[in-house]
């Protein structure tokens, strides 16, 4: 069975790996149809994502269909459309038993932590399948996503009152842009790449953009915001340089948000300023089952359009020529989808 696996960053190899062959209790065989590029791959692929371990066969944003199902699994069928939660938590710990699964002390991200879905079958936990069958292989494999920005989202609990800045619209950034647009507050979204600024001002709809590097940013938040600053600050740019500088942009009682994930230390350049305006500072991680099922029911609705995310498509056979692509910015690429069959 054909498989991608990267040896070591920056180093791609095609391998054959054994079938899997048929599930047990709890656990479904899928054929995977699907795989978004995330900046996760991104990070594993450049070396820059302290969670990813090698060799590994990435691939957690998963559009897949059932082919098997455990003696005991009811949640779904043979032939369902799924997305895959990909967060495979112990249920056991603390944190899963008080709800957190996102956090699980011996979590494993499917692709990350342990090999994932660029490949043809692998076999699943049942309860990590939630089931699509309205939505397309591509829209199932977007769902991962856009559940990472709609936690960080709900880690910041903006009110329609408020004001959200998102800096960094890459495509976490961009997921978080759609949950800020949706809680109904006045969205304002941060990059340094115009196109990227074009992209959310054209196909998502938030008129607000600032363009960072300009050295009038806080100027221009500030005249966004009638001189108050962002309610909520959410940093997915993964820079520690911006994730600390983004301190500066929270209003009095503001709550900063960190998605991005950085090897690097942040130093917080002026504490007084963090006591003065009582800020919260809080960490956002991978997302929750509820949120898997909140976002299919978006996209089935129409809330949000999944047409604008996929910029760039790959096959299975092409994907380790073109994947450098996927690294740069000036390529275009919001979101690469690697079709697998």
């Amino acid at each position: 069975m054909k498989a991608l696996q990267l040896e070591e960053p920056r180093s791609w190899k095609r391998i054959e790996i054994e079938d899997p062959g048929s599930p047990g209790p709890g656990d479904v065989l899928v054929r995977v149809d699907r795989v978004g590029i995330c900046g996760t791959d991104l990070g594993g692929y450049l070396g820059k994502m302290p969670f990813f371990s090698y060799p590994r066969i990435p691939g957690h944003e998963l559009g897949v269909e059932i082919l098997a199902v455990g003696s005991d699994v009811t949640n779904v069928k043979v032939g369902d459309r799924c997305s895959v939660e990909p967060y495979i938590n112990c249920q056991e710990c603390y944190s899963c038993r008080r709800g957190h699964t996102n956090c699980c002390l011996h979590h494993k991200t499917i692709g990350v932590m342990c090999d994932g879905g660029l490949t043809e079958r692998i076999i699943l936990p049942a309860r990590k399948m939630h089931p699509a069958n309205q939505l397309s292989s591509e829209q199932c494999a977007l769902v991962e996503t856009l559940a990472i920005g709609c936690h960080a989202v709900d880690r910041g609990n903006p009110t329609k009152q408020e004001s959200v800045l998102v800096i960094g619209a890459g495509p976490i950034g961009l997921s978080a842009v759609e949950f800020a647009r949706i809680s109904g507050a006045k969205t304002i979204v941060m990059d340094m790449v115009e196109s990227r600024l074009q992209f959310v001002r054209e196909k998502l709809h938030v008129p607000h953009t600032i363009q960072a590097g300009s050295g009038n940013e806080l100027k221009e938040l500030e005249a966004l915001t009638d001189g108050n600053l962002a309610d909520v600050v959410i940093d997915a740019t993964g820079n520690n340089r911006s994730m600390a500088n983004a301190l500066n942009y929270c209003a009095f009682k503001g709550r900063l948000v960190y998605v991005g994930i950085t090897q690097a230390n942040i130093e917080i350049p002026h504490p007084p300023a963090l006591h003065r305006r009582e800020l919260d500072i809080l960490a956002s991680r991978n997302a929750l089952s509820r949120d898997f099922t909140r976002i299919i029911k978006l996209i089935e609705e129409g809330q949000i359009d999944t047409k604008p995310w996929i910029t760039h498509r790959t096959s299975f056979d092409d994907m380790i020529g073109e994947f450098e692509s996927f690294t740069k910015p000036e390529t275009g690429v919001i979101k690469a989808v690697v079709e697998v069959q």
